[in-house]
């Protein structure tokens, strides 16, 4: 069993990647995460998809984890008569919620509350921010603007406000039907695009626990930090407070905030979250040359490797994975990168500890193993754990010892697959504490983890099999 990368790997799935044998072989090459993008798509496509990796996952023995990406509040312009047009530079342009179909003079809009957001002297960045309008004026319905950069506009190219300040929610009528699809499909982890602040998150935390099917069932939600108010000090914060985890995207935050500010907000995000005890997904054009090409620009590798040493949980790919022309090199060039970055890392963990508090016995317990794994140079570190809390706190500071997650339940070893460091496994134990150290024991000799005279540092909880109930650090040496 490979025990040699850190970070993890998201990927997402299209037409690329819709075959099995094609998805067999990106999970084979190091996928730990897929994302299903609700962007696009009908409810039965993503359904088809989640079981289609459902059953491969069980065929090569790799439960991976299934994050449902809600498209969110995405505005955008209307379509052209001719699909597409050719704004020239100087020229006047509108932005008409009424116009039906575009032309080289205006075009319709699909958010209609946008005049009612802009004002004049405000910038308007379409299409990623390459075609950028100052508003001029805003009469009624219509958004009067001058093209200060032109280009091509296509049919439903996105509308971002310099500076952010658009009031358009973060789950639309289709989010909250597709956040029900998500949780009814037994997905993992759900994105919320947009969130503003906290309140967006609790909102959407409110709406899903209407839909959970059982009892304890859990929602685990990722925030998609991309709007200008987000990264706000006090509110970025609130918001990583509210989520099991975030996503640095930063495509649509880059556009908000401008392409230099990203570098060192992706750092302080992943900081903070960290700090937080919650994960960290790194996005957006990490390999975005690999979608035609077969090997990555120097700067994409540069990219990827510094989001390993910011210490992000997992990198993410797109359009890579989703259309592109070598969605299995992609993968196979990104695990590489991570696991160069991963050897020069360097280990702080006594720093890590100075001046901490701990007052639940399961972190203290949790976090007593990785100081005594990392100064006893154990083989491995092992956690009997029900919820994968333990695994978490663990993951939160960087060792270079494997933390193997030992559950009975197959969807923590799923979620858990989204953790740095962390080596998800499920096992059928005893509730005989004894009994139940063996079968660890043989199941990581059986795996080729660990051999006779190897130490591994083991927490379990007692009684058994309850979650938040880890209590004792054990040593073992492998017989």
């Amino acid at each position: 069993m490979s025990l040699t990368r850190a970070t993890k790997i998201v990927a997402t799935l299209g037409p690329a990647t819709s075959k099995p044998e094609v998805l067999k072989q990106i999970l084979l090459a190091g996928v730990d995460v897929v994302r299903l993008n609700f962007s696009h798509g009908v409810a039965q496509d993503h359904r088809d998809k989640a079981l289609l990796v459902r059953q491969i996952s069980a065929q090569i023995g790799k439960e991976v984890a299934i994050m449902a990406d809600l498209q969110g509040p995405k505005i955008r312009v209307g379509k052209f008569e001719n699909g597409k047009i050719q704004l020239a530079t100087g020229a006047k342009f509108l932005l008409d919620a009424q116009c039906a179909l575009g032309n080289e003079t205006q075009v319709g809009l699909d958010y209609k509350d946008l005049p009612k957001d802009v004002l004049a002297g405000d910038q308007l960045l379409l299409n990623d921010g390459l075609i950028i309008l100052r508003v001029e004026k805003v009469v009624g319905q219509c958004i009067h603007t001058l093209v200060e950069m032109g280009g091509e506009l296509s049919n439903n190219k996105g509308i971002n406000r310099a500076g952010g300040g658009l009031t358009a929610p973060a789950l639309t009528e289709k989010d909250i039907e597709d956040l029900a699809t998500a949780i009814d499909m037994g997905v993992d982890y759900i994105a919320i695009s947009f969130p503003k602040n906290a309140k967006d998150m609790e909102l959407a935390r409110s709406l899903a626990k209407k839909h959970v099917l059982k009892k304890n069932q859990e929602i685990r939600l990722i925030a998609k930090i991309e709007r200008a108010e987000a990264i706000e000090p006090g509110v970025l914060e609130g918001i990583i407070a509210a989520s099991d985890g975030i996503m640095v995207a930063r495509g649509d935050l880059a556009v908000e905030v401008g392409n230099a500010a990203v570098p060192a907000l992706q750092k302080r995000m992943i900081r903070l979250a960290t700090n937080a005890d919650k994960f960290v997904i790194t996005a957006t054009q990490m390999m975005e040359s690999m979608i035609s090409s077969p090997i990555p620009t120097r700067a994409e590798v540069s990219d990827v490797a510094n989001a390993v040493l910011d210490g992000t949980d997992a990198v993410m790919l797109s359009a890579e994975t989703a259309t592109g022309q070598f969605p299995v090199k992609v993968v196979e060039q990104m695990s590489a990168i991570c696991i160069e970055a991963e050897k020069s890392e360097t280990v702080t963990l006594d720093d890590d500890f100075l001046n901490q508090t701990f007052t639940r016995i399961d972190q203290s317990i949790a976090l007593g193993a990785l100081f005594t794994a990392f100064h006893l140079k154990v083989k491995v570190i092992a956690a009997l754990t029900e919820s994968g809390s333990t695994a978490l706190w663990m993951s939160r500071h960087k060792i270079h010892t494997p933390i193997f997650a030992l559950t009975q339940k197959i969807e923590t070893q799923r979620a858990l697959a989204m953790y740095r460091n962390v080596i998800p496994l499920r096992i059928d134990v005893s509730n005989d504490r004894d009994i139940a150290l063996s079968q660890v024991e043989n199941l990581l000799k059986n795996k080729g983890v660990v051999q006779s005279g190897d130490m591994v540092a083991l927490t379990v909880g007692e009684p058994m099999g309850e979650a938040g109930g880890t209590n004792t650090l054990k040593i073992i040496k492998v017989k």
